[in-house]
């Protein structure tokens, strides 16, 4: 990406978090703060809702972020994922967890909108997408939390273990990590990196993030590279794909015992309980997409 802003595909997530609020029903995730975020009204959020055919083609990037509205399935596993993560914070905080890092963060809300009184949330991103976010926070009226602390991280040049203990990170601590929609834009080389530094923590450690799936068919291939290559079109190509079993061995080679690992389709499902959302096959959208959660 180019670093004046959020990634399109950040600000994408955001419009389905936004967007799940006003267009499903049971709501998977409540954030209320995704639209003020953003800036956008009801009504224009309703306009990038609309199904493809009744929307005028205005190129690749603008796709981008109405894909992330107007694709229920996408959406609802966009909504699932942040629920996700939060309900294993919640977890953790009951378990005694006071701090919690939020990887690429983006335009994630749960800093403003946290529950939990005591919890320190670090979120770390590009300086130049803090700024931008600091902006929009501002403009908004959203209050900076006092237990919020924004770690600004340039991957070529900063190391992430020295800025976050530098912005108080407590390496002994128990700490969970969150790190969405992230990882299929990295090096597999890059996520096992960030993976050993979270492995090497002294105190307990918890890590929640969501991958790619290699895909098995012809159709599921072309699928996937049609996707990728629309990221590609604005400026952010996928780099990395796992299959369930090699990322569990990689995560149980770094001394995590507790693995588990969810479909896109059974995750949705769990969450409206266990409603026929998708009759038969997951869409063919969700079938390589996949979250987990690590533990040790």
């Amino acid at each position: 990406m180019e670093h004046e802003g959020p990634s399109r595909t950040a600000l994408a997530a955001a419009y389905a978090r936004a967007y799940h609020q006003i267009a499903d029903r049971p709501r998977i995730l409540t954030d209320p703060l995704a639209a003020d975020l953003l800036g956008v009204s009801v009504d224009e959020l309703t306009e990038l809702g609309r199904p493809a055919a009744d929307r005028p083609d205005n190129g690749a990037d603008l796709e981008i972020l109405r894909l992330g509205a107007s694709d229920r399935p996408r959406r609802l596993f966009l909504a699932a994922r942040t629920r996700f993560a939060e309900d294993r914070v919640a977890a953790a905080v009951a378990a005694g967890v006071r701090q919690v890092v939020i990887l690429g963060a983006g335009l994630d809300t749960f800093a403003y909108r946290n529950p939990h009184p005591g919890l320190r949330v670090f979120e770390v991103d590009h300086p130049a997408t803090q700024a931008w976010k600091h902006q929009r926070l501002a403009a908004s009226g959203i209050a900076l939390p006092e237990r919020l602390t924004f770690v600004p991280v340039d991957f070529e040049t900063d190391t992430l273990a020295t800025r976050l203990e530098a912005a108080g990170l407590s390496p002994t601590d128990p700490a969970v990590f969150v790190w969405l929609g992230v990882v299929f834009y990295l090096t597999p080389d890059a996520t096992r990196a960030t993976l050993e530094y979270i492995a090497r923590r002294s105190g307990p450690v918890e890590v929640i993030f969501d991958y790619l799936q290699s895909a098995d068919t012809d159709e599921d291939r072309a699928q996937l590279q049609a996707r990728a290559d629309r990221a590609a079109a604005v400026g952010e190509p996928w780099f990395s794909y796992f299959t369930p079993d090699d990322i569990a061995a990689q995560l149980r080679a770094l001394g995590f015992t507790d693995v588990e690992d969810l479909s896109a389709a059974n995750l949705i499902a769990g969450y409206l309980d266990g409603s026929a959302e998708f009759e038969g096959e997951p869409p063919r959208a969700l079938r390589p997409v996949r979250i987990l959660r690590a533990s040790r």
